[in-house]
C-alpha cells in the first residue's frame, strides 16, 4: 500500500497565534507531526500544505516536502479542511499524475501522539472495508448522562433523553470523543465526496493522554506539562 502523509498547517490561528511554529519541547509544533510521519516506514512521502512561506520553510528544515503553497481562499478561518485535502490531492494528480493508495492526515494539533498510533490507523485502513479511519478517545462527558442543553424556556435538560432511567454513567450508551491524532482516507473518496461521514467510517482508539488537541494557550500549556512528565 502506497501511503502519503499530509500535514495541513495554515498560517492564521485566532485561538493561538503562530501555533504551528510555536516551540514545544524545543521544536516547532509542526515538527512533531513531521517526525511522527517520518518514523513510519510504510509512509513514502510527507507533504505539508500551508499558505505560509514561514511555515513552509520550517517544514522543509524538518524533512517534509512543500510542493505548493495553499491558496489563501483555502486557508481562512471558515475554510473547510476537506477542501484543503482535495486541493492537495488534485495538485499531485494534475502535476505528477499520481495518487497514493491512502492519504494519511497528521494534524499538528496532536503532538503527543506516537508513531504506533499512525501504524494502528494504517492497519485498520488496510482491512479494506472503510473509506475513512478516524481516531477517538474515551469521552469526558456523555450526552445521555451528564451533558445538558438549554431549553427555550431557559431551563436545561439532557442533550439525549434515554428511554429508560440512567442513574450511573456506566449504564449510559458508550460514546467517544473524536481526536485529531490522525485520519486515513481513500483519495478518491475525498475527491468525490464532501465529508468524513459521507462514507463508511471506522475508528482507532487512542489513550486520552496522547489525544490532546491544541487550539488555545491552555491546551498548549497542558501539552507542555504532559510532555515534561513523559520525559521524567
Amino acid at each position: 500500500m502506497n501511503v502519503f502523509a499530509f500535514i495541513f498547517a495554515r498560517g492564521g490561528s485566532k485561538g493561538l497565534p503562530g501555533k504551528n511554529i510555536r516551540l514545544l519541547g524545543g521544536k516547532p509544533l509542526i515538527a512533531w507531526s513531521i517526525e511522527h510521519a517520518l518514523a513510519v516506514s510504510r509512509i513514502s512521502r510527507v507533504i505539508v500544505s500551508t499558505d505560509s512561506e514561514e511555515i513552509a520553510a520550517v517544514a522543509r528544515q524538518h524533512g517534509a516536502e512543500v510542493p505548493f503553497i495553499r491558496p489563501a481562499e483555502l486557508a481562512r478561518d471558515d475554510s473547510p479542511e476537506w477542501l484543503a485535502w482535495r486541493h492537495a490531492l488534485t495538485f499531485l494528480q494534475d502535476t505528477e499524475g499520481v495518487l497514493p493508495d491512502a492519504m494519511l492526515s497528521v494534524p499538528t494539533t496532536a503532538p503527543l501522539r506516537q508513531a504506533i498510533d499512525l501504524e494502528n490507523c494504517l492497519d485498520e485502513f488496510a482491512k479494506g472495508d472503510s473509506d475513512t479511519i478516524i481516531t477517538v478517545s474515551d469521552a469526558h462527558r456523555n450526552p445521555w448522562f451528564n451533558m445538558v442543553k438549554q431549553n427555550s424556556d431557559g431551563s436545561v435538560g439532557l442533550v439525549m433523553v434515554p428511554h429508560t432511567g440512567i442513574t450511573r454513567r456506566q449504564d449510559a450508551p458508550a460514546v467517544f470523543d473524536m481526536a485529531t491524532v490522525a485520519y486515513v482516507v481513500r483519495p478518491q473518496f475525498v475527491l468525490q465526496q464532501m465529508g468524513t461521514f459521507s462514507g463508511r467510517v471506522r475508528a482507532v482508539m487512542v489513550p486520552v493522554e496522547r489525544a490532546i488537541d491544541i487550539d488555545t494557550l491552555f491546551d498548549f500549556e497542558l501539552a507542555e506539562f504532559l510532555l515534561a512528565r513523559r520525559g521524567e
